[in-house]
């Protein structure tokens, strides 16, 4: 991996085209493998690994691409996912049956209930009634970490939403990545768990802001 093309490719993101879903799977699948979320809900057999990167071709095929946007580095190597909280609403009915094997795959018959909890508490804490900008995902290759592309990815977005006067939105459950956030301008909103036995969510909200 060119770490230097990426760190670039960073700076200017390119919106991702079908053909690249695969990749930006590939790349979120990567960089949420210590996740404390998806460390939570997925299933904990050998299956583990080959059903995140499953999850995560779904989530980009089915929801992301015809409602927001991939952006990456033309590199590839990482990714941002957003979408508009205009479509970050309730899913129709067929997309909602379309992904429900996937869902079982992912979290497996045992830690389904898990799933469940997690997508209730975070439509429960959302800021549907402003609308916004949803940091659904924001992941870089183990390979590219440490070197400021996911900090590059982050500030390309939030230049456009300052020029738009938007406001921007996202969740974590990685208690350093709070800081990073904090330096683009979001801050802490809420904190929750989906329940006792979840890791601690960090719900962050960015206003738009002006030079």
């Amino acid at each position: 991996m060119d770490i230097e093309a990426v760190r670039r490719g960073a700076e200017t993101p390119i919106t991702a085209n079908p053909a690249q879903i695969e990749g930006s799977a590939r790349d979120l699948a990567d960089a949420f493998v210590e996740d404390p979320i998806f460390d939570w809900f997925l299933r904990a057999d050998a299956r583990r690994d080959a059903a995140r990167l499953r999850l995560f071709e779904v989530l980009l095929k089915e929801i992301v691409y015809p409602d927001g946007r991939i952006q990456r580095p033309a590199a590839g190597g990482a990714a941002a996912v957003w979408i508009p909280s205009e479509k970050a609403g309730p899913q129709p009915l067929h997309r909602e049956l379309r992904g429900l094997p996937t869902l079982l795959n992912a979290a497996g018959l045992g830690r389904f209930p898990r799933l469940l909890a997690l997508r209730g508490a975070m439509d429960a804490h959302h800021p549907m009634t402003r609308p916004h900008e949803y940091l659904w995902f924001l992941g870089v290759s183990p390979a590219a970490q440490g070197h400021g592309v996911g900090s590059r990815l982050l500030k390309a977005e939030t230049d456009r939403l300052d020029e738009a006067g938007r406001g921007g939105f996202l969740e974590t459950a990685t208690p350093r990545n709070v800081p990073l956030y904090q330096r683009h301008g979001f801050r802490i909103l809420d904190e929750y768990r989906p329940r006792p036995d979840a890791p601690l969510i960090y719900a962050m909200w960015r206003d738009p802001q002006t030079a």
